[in-house]
């Protein structure tokens, strides 16, 4: 794997970084302060690539030989779409929301270089179990998801014990469409596999 130019992600999550340097890209991390806000007339695909195309423009003065990776990971129940909760009660009626029924995980990723960006998303299918009050109790008491998307992280207990089946790619629902970027990287001639 040979990178034709240096590969920044603007993200601080433990979840995207440690599937790209799964891999086996180099990489370095530089991250900035942005809103989250979309407009209310997208619809789910549209504010996943939204968010992820709004995050890289506060890079694009940045940029000069570099590529550089976005993400924006967001639950849709129906059209709801649901981001991170604020608190332990919002996380509560999220996972209540989910539980004994099935919604999808769309993340939308930018790739930004001096030459323009490409966005793209992916979107996976999650089967939730009923849970129990106790269940969901316990899994926000312990791992606290307030960083998360619809509440839950897919490789942490709930996602052991609640998730009946998928349907797309399980690392979408960690944070990143590592296929899918790994063959827009190819693509746009960042990678040379």
């Amino acid at each position: 794997m040979n990178l034709q130019r240096p590969l920044l992600l603007a993200s601080n999550s433990p979840r995207r970084k440690e599937l790209l340097a799964s891999l086996g890209l180099k990489y370095e991390v530089m991250v900035k302060e942005v809103h989250e806000d979309f407009p209310e007339h997208l619809k789910r695909e549209e504010v996943a690539e939204f968010l992820a195309s709004h995050k890289a423009g506060a890079y694009t003065a940045d940029i000069t030989n570099e590529a550089l990776i976005t993400a924006d990971t967001i639950v849709c129940l129906g059209e709801r779409v649901m981001n991170k909760p604020a608190n332990y009660d919002e996380a509560k009626e999220m996972l209540e929301a989910l539980s004994g029924t099935s919604h999808e995980v769309i993340t939308g990723v930018c790739i930004l270089t001096s030459k323009g960006k490409a966005v793209f998303h992916d979107s996976t299918k999650v089967y939730f179990k009923k849970l129990s009050a106790s269940e969901i109790d316990y899994y926000i008491t312990h791992y606290k998801p307030f960083d998360k998307a619809g509440a839950y992280g897919i490789q942490e207990w709930i996602g052991m014990i609640g998730i009946e089946r998928i349907e797309g790619s399980y690392f979408n629902v960690m944070g990143l469409p590592v296929q899918k970027l790994y063959t827009k990287l190819v693509d746009l001639e960042i990678l040379h596999a």
